[in-house]
């Protein structure tokens, strides 16, 4: 039965719309029926004319009809309790799995042990201190408002000075000093920290709101790149169209996963042969990997395909050092343009005809990106919320920079360079672990334009697990404090406007790459648990709840099918911060961890469009025609990729989040004896939202 939304009418019922109709006791069955409203089991007391007999009859029937309402409602609660006890079992055997891997996230003791440390002594020092508060409140040292400590111990103070013989206990007078400790000396300076990274949040916050605003006023307005006549219908024959010589790179490293996919997807670009050339710059260290990326290039090259295949003796540099080497070829020359594309990604056909047209007349121009769309958005939690940043990232960050500043960092794939201008600033330099955010950097520096096409998408994959998430982020935060620190002076001796080094300097690197992980993890995992401990420093219940909530629901807007998902996108949001953290401090002070490069692992998902017509369409492209022992060997590999990961999937425990855990779930215990609801419930979803990060929980399977 539809559900009435006049709630205010007068002749809506209320109760249960569904009644037990019972012919047998052993066999009862469900129909629906109006069910009885409460003026159904009231007693007609005020019916003179009715018998007593017909009285008693009535309330045996609503008596009847209360009892199996109730019964009813007592089936869908248990039915509700079974479920809960059944995702209890379950979250409880994925944690005796885990635990019984023994595996942690401890592999670098000597970089990671000392964050993991402090995080430890913070933990252990909160239980100690949570345990003297309970002890303290069973005792009647309980305040409904920190201002009312001071006036507490001055009348107990009175009281013992008027009354000599009524002293102190030793429980009262240490936590009487205690609480004078906290006034006087710690409540002060956690307060100042937290008034400045609450102004520090409001800052960001605003960045984020004028963001969105920008984004709205493109939308409202339908402002985009205008391109000139692009390339005319290759089926034409006409060749008088637009087709500057491109060079098309597929930088890979042992990507045995991936690399049949995206060969075969920039094969089949829509460009004269003649006109591109396709590089497979194979970094690979596995002989097994590099065959089978050999053969499938060779047998490209049958099909007619532009495509040759390289592979450095000496591997340094990682990407930068391998897109280096490349662009060192003596036939590079007499190309115009390049078009860099990740192994895991897939150019649709008209990718370089959607793209290239913009740089005709417009000597300025420099680079020319696309947006990311993900082939497993869906696969999980974690790539779902992933999928809600990225999308943030593209349509609002990318999108205006590109409309409004000309430019943006590059996102290292799915993009077509001028080589002037990479030529002109210097190149790939292998510094830092985001080279392309370098590039951007410094081309920016050189008075070179970006623009963003968000309508023109190339499809590629996220990391399903939390592992090769972490490792990721680590890189892409780690890169940019490194990057920061190189570039500074040269941003500042620029000949670029006074606005544009401001923007540079606050907006790009402070605010967004060292501001925001900063008060992130300070803010919610650090002073928001202190404050529990020392209630005398407050944080208001709009820094805790409404404003993140506002920004949540912002950030969430650009995937709106993403809704359901808000509440879990705030708290790992806070949750990835202690990582973005840890990671920027490495590449702000240069320690070791800040030069760690992980290829990120792929699933080797394809995509659904052309790549699937292009299986039905050309078999001779597909498998059939390998050699037999490769068929053989790539069958084999499958099996033991498949043996492997249903043996270590999801078999870490993150140290540094379930200590975080344990002090938050600490934190919000503290929180109950100063009835402080926001920041309990805050502190306890937080609490568990870490604990299943460090189960490795987030990663797992959904339907």
């Amino acid at each position: 039965m539809a559900p009435s939304f006049n709630w205010w009418a007068k002749e809506s019922h209320r109760g249960t719309p569904v009644v037990v109709k019972m012919e047998n006791p052993n066999n009862w069955s469900m129909v629906e029926l109006e069910g009885p409203s409460e003026d159904d089991f009231l007693l007609p007391n005020d019916d003179v004319s009715m018998s007593p007999y017909k009285r008693e009859k009535v309330r045996n029937k609503n008596a009847k009809q209360l009892t199996w309402v109730l019964l009813l409602k007592a089936h869908k609660a248990a039915g509700c309790l079974t479920s809960i006890a059944s995702a209890l079992f379950s979250l409880g055997a994925a944690v005796r799995r885990r635990v019984a891997s023994g595996r942690t996230d401890s592999d670098n003791p000597a970089g990671k042990n000392r964050f993991y440390t402090c995080i430890k002594i913070f933990l252990w020092f909160s239980v100690i201190l949570l345990g003297f508060e309970i002890a303290a409140y069973f005792k009647g040292w309980h305040f409904s408002a920190p201002d009312l400590q001071l006036q507490y111990l001055y009348s107990l103070d009175l009281h013992t000075f008027a009354n000599p013989l009524a002293v102190k206990s030793v429980f009262d007078s240490f936590y009487s000093k205690w609480v004078l400790i906290r006034v006087e000396y710690l409540a002060p300076p956690l307060q100042f920290l937290a008034n400045a990274c609450i102004v520090l949040f409001l800052i960001q916050s605003v960045d984020r709101l004028v963001l969105c605003l920008g984004c709205f006023w493109i939308k409202i307005k339908k402002i985009k790149p205008v391109a000139k006549e692009g390339p005319l219908d290759l089926e034409s024959g006409d060749a008088s169209g637009y087709y500057p010589m491109v060079l098309v790179q597929i930088p890979m490293c042992n990507e045995k996963e991936v690399y049949q996919q995206s060969i075969a997807a920039v094969c089949c670009l829509e460009w004269p042969k003649s006109r591109f050339l396709i590089q497979i710059l194979d970094d690979s260290d596995d002989p097994t990997t590099q065959t089978l990326i050999k053969e499938e290039v060779h047998k490209w090259q049958k099909e007619g395909a532009n495509i040759i295949y390289r592979h450095r003796v000496i591997r340094e540099g990682y990407k930068a050092g391998n897109l280096k080497s490349a662009m060192n070829c003596s036939y590079v020359k007499d190309y115009e343009f390049v078009a860099i594309f990740d192994a895991d990604f897939q150019p649709t056909p008209d990718f370089l005809k959607r793209t290239v047209p913009y740089f005709k007349d417009n000597e300025d121009l420099g680079l020319v990106q696309a947006r990311w769309s993900f082939v497993n958005k869906d696969e999980n939690l974690l790539t779902r919320l992933q999928h809600i940043n990225l999308a943030f990232h593209f349509e609002v960050e990318q999108q205006v920079n590109g409309i409004f500043l000309n430019f943006f960092g590059f996102n290292g794939t799915a993009g077509v360079w001028r080589i002037k201008a990479l030529e002109e600033s210097g190149g790939w330099l292998e510094r830092t672990t985001v080279e392309d955010m370098d590039i951007a950097v410094r081309a920016h520096l050189h008075g070179w334009k970006f623009v963003f096409l968000n309508d023109v998408e190339c499809q590629c994959e996220l990391p399903e697990s939390y592992e090769a998430y972490r490792k990721q982020q680590h890189r892409w935060h780690s890169g940019p404090m490194q990057l920061f620190r190189l570039c500074l002076p040269a941003i500042i001796k620029s000949k670029i406007s006074i606005w544009k080094k401001g923007n540079l300097i606050f907006l790009f690197f402070l605010l967004r790459k060292l501001i925001l992980p900063f008060y992130s993890f300070t803010l919610f995992c650090i002073i928001l648990p202190m404050t529990m401990f020392i209630p005398e420093a407050t944080l208001p219940s709009w820094v805790v709840c409404y404003i993140p909530a506002t920004m949540s629901f912002l950030n969430i807007l650009p995937a709106p099918k993403s809704f359901p998902f808000i509440v879990p996108y705030l708290l790992f949001e806070n949750t990835m911060s202690v990582t973005k953290f840890n990671a920027m401090v490495s590449g702000l002070f240069q320690l070791g961890s800040a030069y760690e490069w992980v290829v990120t692992k792929k699933s080797g998902r394809s995509s659904e469009g052309d790549l699937a017509s292009l299986v039905e369409e050309k078999p001779k492209h597909q498998r059939g025609v390998s050699v037999p022992d490769l068929e053989e060997l790539r069958e084999e590999i499958k099996e033991k990729e498949k043996k492997a990961s249903k043996k270590k999937k999801h078999n870490r425990i993150y140290t540094k989040e379930l200590a975080l855990a344990f002090l938050l779930l600490t934190a919000s215990v503290r929180s109950l004896l100063s009835a402080q609801g926001i920041h309990f419930y805050f502190l306890l979803f937080q609490g568990i939202s870490f604990l299943l990060v460090g189960l490795d929980l987030i990663g797992e399977q959904v339907d």
